[in-house]
């Protein structure tokens, strides 16, 4: 029976599916599209990866790298998904990809084996399940061999936005869509990107490999010693905590931010061919696609006979090829062709198909700025719940919380600002300075400036309140937290 450990890599910010995609709920936990209509990215990878389970194949527990700062996020969509348990590796920083690995195959190591790891993003979309699980067992054999495995996919357009691999073009070397890599070679532009799909021999990097965490190691070791030195040390001083059945492991923050930030493929895979480390490709021809901006949602979307693709509350006439995604508002579109329509409760984005890439320069933009909508929604996720601020005017703000089943805000207290809560749905027990009170339906309580205070749904059912703060200054940075039970300061 071979081992395998599923690495979901869980980081990066989705800057070009802006406005839905934020640093604060990147692309990875949107539901977009592709072979789960009501999972996200990040569960759909991992369900793709359970695929290959079998009478040769045992799934060990599912790791997942993901930034300190969305575990919360990836933990609840975690319980969303039936007899899937995962240990969560947290970065306090992102240091790009080969450090994730590196920490996912040190894990793997101390659990006494060396089992194969089926290392993927978290952000991408296959239509073909089947042939997916085809290519993706194929590669567990040969990382089972000790080489290294990576899917190349069926290049369908000449596409300047991947890395290519070329393969070995001797036919004798194919076996089962299986290749010995030639060579990596950068992201091409159109003409060279044309020529490789005339020639053949030539596939796109996707991002997925298939190794032995030994294997790993060692060939960290050997092309990149300092990544490997500087990822155990940080491994070796790590922490850990839990949150009901979920392992939270933090390696050493100020070790781990120093790392040299490189990717997997920059790191090793690159200077494979050729060397003592063998790597092969599997050819993946299964629809497959990173959704690494707007157009490419358009593409894997489902098409109307116009080529419209559409999400919510949308009135058409006269449009054509074009998305429109619509969160909050009724939104129309009157003689239009091939543009990109994102409305979100405090954004809308409109852009040229052919343009969608640079949506990035926007987010720049906002980031300069230092605006607030480059991180966060209007509605921003909690570990407890959410809140959505519904509205604020000079001295003021609304906001519209929801509290889960048995959980609890932090003890707090706000320098600057008072606040008036409405219970409208649930029970809500509220610690207001030296007091605890139950507050059901329609009744109301008022937060002095400067009290301790707490927020706490005791019931079997989400409480939702309304807030009305008022005060000189109403930032979310003016929080005192005395005692969390989610670990934030």
């Amino acid at each position: 029976m071979t081992q395998v450990l599923p690495v979901i890599l869980c980081g990066g910010s989705g800057t070009r599916l802006w406005p839905l995609s934020r640093s604060g709920f990147p692309k990875q936990f949107l539901v977009l599209s592709g072979d789960g209509a009501n999972e996200s990215l990040f569960q759909q990878a991992i369900t793709r990866i359970h695929s290959i389970a079998g009478k040769d194949i045992s799934l060990g527990k599912t790791i997942i790298v993901t930034n300190e700062e969305h575990r919360f996020l990836a933990l609840d969509q975690l319980r969303e998904l039936k007899n899937i348990s995962a240990t969560l590796l947290l970065e306090p920083s992102g240091r790009n990809t080969a450090p994730a690995l590196t920490l996912a195959a040190l894990y793997a190591r101390e659990q006494g084996d060396d089992p194969i790891l089926v290392v993927t993003p978290a952000d991408q979309t296959v239509k073909n399940l089947t042939a997916f699980t085809d290519a993706l067992s194929r590669a567990v054999a040969i990382a089972g061999d000790g080489a290294i495995a990576i899917l190349g996919i069926t290049p369908s357009a000449p596409e300047t936005g991947y890395g290519y691999i070329k393969v070995q073009s001797d036919e004798s070397e194919k076996q089962f869509s299986e290749y010995i890599v030639e060579r990596f070679v950068e992201k091409p532009n159109e003409q060279t990107a044309t020529n490789y799909l005339a020639e053949g021999g030539y596939f796109w990097n996707g991002g997925m490999f298939v190794v032995k965490a030994s294997v790993w190691l060692a060939a960290l070791g050997a092309y990149r010693p300092d990544i490997l030195l500087a990822t155990q040390k940080s491994w070796g001083a790590r922490s850990s905590d839990s949150s009901g059945d979920a392992v939270f492991i933090r390696p050493e923050k100020d070790i781990f931010n120093a790392i040299p930030a490189e990717s997997i493929d920059y790191a090793v895979i690159e200077k494979c061919p050729h060397s003592s480390f063998p790597i092969k490709m599997v050819e993946l021809d299964a629809g497959w696609n990173d959704l690494g901006a707007w157009d490419a949602v358009w593409q894997v979307g489902k098409q109307d006979e116009q080529g419209n693709v559409t999400h919510g509350d949308i009135l058409l006439t006269n449009s054509k090829n074009s998305l429109v995604h619509a969160n909050n508002r009724l939104v129309s579109v009157v003689g239009v062709e091939n543009l990109i329509i994102i409305e979100t409760a405090d954004a809308v984005l409109v852009a040229d198909r052919k343009n969608s890439q640079d949506v990035k320069d926007i987010v720049g933009q906002l980031a300069a700025q230092k605006r607030e909508e480059k991180n966060l929604h209007r509605k921003v996720s909690r570990p407890w719940g959410w809140y959505d601020s519904v509205d604020e005017g000079e001295r003021f703000k609304v906001k519209r919380i929801q509290v889960k089943p048995g959980a609890s805000l932090s003890l707090q207290m706000h320098h600057h600002r008072a606040e008036h809560w409405i219970v409208v749905k649930g029970i809500a027990e509220i610690t207001n300075g030296d007091q605890v009170i139950t507050l059901t339906e329609n009744q109301s309580t008022y937060i002095a400036q400067g009290q301790k205070h707490r927020l706490s749904n005791p019931g079997s059912t989400p409480l939702e309140i309304i807030e009305v703060q008022s005060g000189s200054y109403l930032g979310e940075d003016d929080i005192v937290r005395f005692e969390d039970t989610y670990g934030r300061s």
